[in-house]
């Protein structure tokens, strides 16, 4: 017997890839399903880290051999498992068949009791390409709205049975139901300042528990509203009318488009919630005037937390949590923010940098005192007419000469809430091909998309370079010998 040969979709797991899949997951004392055991690699990793009991199921009937009494197998095809049978569990934790890892990983989902996560392994092309098939439709959205994913690369490479197939990696969450979605929901007994330092007498207890009754409110109401309008269409629709013989008004809920308009993609349950919540995110950091902390790499962040954490309670102790982080984590994040934008910049032209077209192969360089970014304005309206004044294109490189000035402010402690964005010249009435002075800089924007930044002092400027050979090791000139060159 070949178990590989016999069966061409048998790839065993290695314990380094089970090690990324339950990255963050505690599998004590829980009781597991794993859907594709094999020879039980996931099965050994999931018993010898805690958990209560593993359950399984095997088609190949020389791998279920190899399970060798490891755990109960319910059934020999997945796909014929009912929620009946596995109403019980806390996970289900797969590595199915690629060639058929979308159905799989759906019925996985469609049979998983309330509160259950399920974490699979899947063809990374499923989860990358476009919509190119119902089922593939599915499958995105599913993650969309009810949990997130990667791409963590050639997994298998070097596993017991290699493949080059770039491998993705999804986690669902399946919410539970009724009242219980909001159980420790909590209000009161916390004290008013749950962050010392910075955010002492910023973050108050009054503001963070209207958010979240608010929230929990807006949740309840939309569950309401929305079984109501799923009653009025059903009662609507004439059952003998013909699949396109509708009624001409329907009710749902639907997403608005940045200019107001909505489309036409009906939303659910678990896509109003994580919506609701980076919204709330964003209000949060508007009105306790964090925008000096929030960085792109922030934003980043904490919509990869809402992603991944839509179905832990937003509730005023995780809030006051994901803060504290930012506060305790806000020098990392200005270097890192400070070391991107070095490379940004000296990737744009070569005469942005000391080391002109060997940035980077070369060290010991600094950013010259001038450099150029491109595409930061726009010189065109919509309808092709020119600009009268200088304005900024928002999905441009603008937001990369934001971080700088916040980065710029922590290191020099130069108030954050006394300098400009950059989107604010828009209103400013600043002329084409002109030198304006602009926070830390000189500068001048052009119509064909570029601007154009000197360092306004040559202190800042040889801060913001020391900063950065600082992180890398590298060894710069005590002086840097710079004049202001005339415009």
């Amino acid at each position: 017997m070949n178990i590989f040969t016999d069966n061409a979709n048998f790839y065993p797991t290695p314990a380094e890839v089970v090690e990324t899949m339950m990255q963050d997951e505690n599998v004590c004392g829980k009781t597991i399903l794993e859907p594709s055991a094999g020879k039980g690699d996931i099965v050994d990793w999931l018993l010898a880290h805690g958990a209560k009991e593993v359950i399984a199921c095997e088609k190949d009937p020389n791998l279920r051999q190899l399970l060798g009494g490891k755990c109960p197998v319910i059934a020999d095809d997945f796909l014929t498992v009912t929620s009946e049978q596995v109403s019980h569990v806390d996970m289900i934790v797969m590595n199915p068949p690629f060639q058929y890892d979308m159905e799989h990983i759906l019925h996985a989902y469609a049979i998983a009791p309330a509160g259950c996560t399920v974490i699979a392994l899947c063809n990374a092309s499923h989860i990358e390409r476009g919509y190119n098939s119902c089922r593939e439709r599915e499958f995105r959205e599913l993650i969309e709205t009810s949990g997130w994913s990667e791409d963590i690369g050639e997994a298998f490479s070097r596993a017991e049975r290699p493949t080059d197939v770039s491998t993705g990696l999804v986690k669902l969450y399946k919410p539970g139901s009724g009242a219980s979605e909001f159980d420790g929901y909590v209000f009161d007994g916390m004290p008013d300042t749950q962050i010392s330092g910075a955010a002492a007498g910023i973050i108050t207890y009054d503001f963070v528990r209207d958010i979240v009754n608010r929230y929990v409110a807006a949740v309840s109401a939309f569950d309401e509203v929305k079984a109501k309008a799923d009653e009025i269409n059903r009662l609507a629709q004439f059952p003998d009318a013909g699949p396109y013989n509708v009624p001409p008004i329907r009710f749902m809920a639907v997403k608005e488009t940045r200019d107001g308009r909505p489309n036409t993609n009906e939303v659910s349950h678990a896509r109003y919630r994580k919506e609701l919540q980076k919204y709330y995110w964003r209000v949060i950091f508007e009105k306790m005037n964090l925008q000096k902390y929030a960085t792109r790499q922030l934003r980043e962040q904490i919509n990869r937390f809402v992603e991944r954490n839509a179905n832990t309670p937003f509730t005023m102790r995780n809030i006051y949590n994901v803060l504290a982080i930012v506060f305790q984590t806000n020098g990392q994040r200005m270097e890192s923010a400070l070391n991107e934008a070095f490379d940004t910049i000296c990737s744009f032209s070569d005469e942005n940098s000391t080391a002109g077209e060997k940035w980077k192969t070369n060290s010991d360089y600094m950013v010259n005192r001038k450099f150029i970014v491109p595409w930061i304005t726009k010189g065109y309206r919509w309808d092709n007419e020119p600009e009268r004044y200088v304005r900024t294109n928002w999905s441009g490189n603008s937001e990369l000469i934001d971080d700088i000035v916040r980065a710029l402010c922590y290191f020099t402690g130069t108030p954050y809430d006394e300098k400009d964005r950059l989107h604010s010249i828009d209103n400013k009435d600043l002329e084409w091909g002109v030198w304006y002075e602009w926070t830390f800089f000189r500068i001048k924007a052009f119509k064909k998309g570029t601007m154009h930044f000197e360092f306004l002092s040559e202190d800042v400027w040889a801060e913001f370079n020391r900063k950065v050979a600082s992180m890398r090791g590298w060894r710069l000139p005590k002086t840097t010998n710079a004049t202001r060159k005339s415009a």
